[in-house]
């Protein structure tokens, strides 16, 4: 059996997996590469295997670096089915939709300005999208599924946004059966919206996250204490506007179900907040969708705004000329817009307008990848480049790293202990490269694990 690391080895994004043996050929995860300045050119790029030879994809969850290259895929050849939890196949329609607007309007720009690669095409094209989605196939947890004669497999609740999984994997070779694991994002345990990840007890081979490895995230209520502290300095001292980026799916519900609990309590004032999101409206009916999914802390958050409807004033911003109207507000406004790590979308006009104002905050809720804007602002950027325009970094910048849908490496650590014995090999992926030495260096000294390896892009194992 062969591995090979196609993605999220070394960094953060990309996520892609090759496993192979004489008998089958599949992925797991089929990812976008996001930030860096080669990130377009390694999306571009064929791919290292023939796609039509592939037999199947499993996926993990609907985040675009995990699942963003998908249509791409299915354009150059694969024609078998994309397995994933029913709730990532109905993010992935409203997910890989967006993703193709927005490269297509990002094209458009470049050539507008004259840019390099404006003669380029998009990735892939709608029609593209709406080809591949029709190889979905939807699976529940913790049901067994045969993908081929090869291989049985078994998704597990990862806690990372709804419809994430961990993917147990039996791939029989040459007469031998072996068990892999691939954690995919898991969730930091005891957060609000999805429940904790599921617990494994066996692996031959595991496959495991690092994206917080190297760092511990604040507590809940240190999180909901700056959090508070952040708006309502903003909005009642200061009198201007919060500016959240936020990914549409997952991150969104969970700062919306927060800045709401935070209110119910009287500790956040009246407050107009603007989901600046098309997507994210369709990613939060998705989520009431499969409130059988939700904890039940989420569950009755919903039932208490049932009751309370216009309180406080949540606008969902669909079409473009609503969108443009926020860029009048100068006061008072909580504008929650995508892409979470600032590098495309409609949050960077929102920056544009808000970020060299002292009387603005920004608040930072999630992992921003190297080379990606976000990154630059957490960095303490004095100036940044906004559609070419040079725009400096006045507002406060808050970083709420307790918001972050990943597991920090104490809940890392304790999603490992529950394995009965260490895994004949782990590869740690998924983290920027000195976080994943870190946390294998930690699972060594903590757990006292061996074979435990940090592969390197393009690398292969036989296992």
């Amino acid at each position: 059996m062969k591995l090979t690391f196609l993605g999220a080895a070394g960094e953060v994004t990309g996520s892609s997996f090759l496993v192979e043996t004489d008998e089958v050929c599949f992925l797991v995860d089929c990812g976008m590469f996001q930030g860096g300045r080669d990130a377009d050119t390694r999306n571009y790029a064929r791919f290292a295997f023939a796609p039509e030879t592939l037999d199947f994809v499993l996926l993990t969850h609907a985040h675009i670096d995990h699942s963003g290259l998908l249509p791409r895929l299915a354009a150059q050849g694969f024609r078998g089915p994309v397995h994933a939890t029913a709730a990532t196949a109905d993010l992935l329609e409203v997910m890989l939709t967006d993703s193709a607007h927005i490269q297509q309007k990002e094209q458009e720009w470049k050539k507008k300005a004259g840019l390099r690669g404006s003669d380029r095409p998009p990735l892939y094209t709608l029609a593209q999208v709406n080809r591949m989605l029709r190889q979905l196939r939807r699976s529940d947890y913790d049901t067994e599924l045969q993908p081929h004669p090869a291989v049985r497999c078994v998704f597990r609740d990862a806690g990372h946004i709804i419809g994430s999984a961990i993917i147990e994997l039996w791939v029989r070779d040459g007469g031998r059966t072996r068990k892999l694991v691939f954690s995919g994002d898991l969730g930091q345990p005891c957060r609000p919206l999805v429940r904790d990840p599921v617990p494994v007890a066996e692996a031959d081979v595991l496959v495991v996250e690092s994206t917080y490895g190297n760092r511990l995230h604040k507590t809940m209520d240190e999180t909901l204490a700056e959090l508070e502290h952040a708006v309502s300095d903003t909005l009642t001292r200061k009198k201007g506007n919060v500016i959240i980026p936020a990914f549409a799916v997952g991150r969104t519900q969970e700062i919306l179900y927060l800045l709401v609990d935070l209110y119910r309590r009287d500790r956040l004032p009246e407050m107009d907040i603007y989901v600046d999101s098309p997507m994210a409206l369709k990613a939060t009916e998705i989520t009431a969708k499969h409130w059988a999914l939700l904890d039940p802390e989420a569950a009755a958050m919903l039932q208490w705004m049932k009751g309370r409807r216009g309180r406080p004033r949540i606008h969902f911003v669909q079409d473009v000329l609503e969108s443009t109207s926020l860029q009048r507000i100068k006061q008072g406004a909580v504008i929650i817009s995508a892409s979470g790590m600032c590098n495309a979308g409609r949050i960077k006009h929102h920056l544009r307008h808000n970020l060299g104002r002292r009387d603005c905050s920004v608040i930072i809720a999630g992992f921003q990848a190297a080379g990606t804007l976000g990154r630059r602002i957490v960095d303490g950027a004095k100036t940044v480049r906004l559609f070419g325009i040079p725009v400096p970094v006045k507002a406060d910048i808050y970083t709420i790293g307790g918001l972050s849908a990943h597991a920090d490496q104490a809940a890392l650590l304790g999603w490992l202990t529950h394995f009965k014995r260490p895994p004949q090999r782990t590869f740690v992926v998924h983290g920027e490269q000195d976080t994943a030495e870190i946390f294998a260096t930690t699972i060594r000294d903590r757990l006292g694990w061996g074979g435990i390896d940090i592969p390197a892009m393009h690398s292969a194992v036989i296992l």
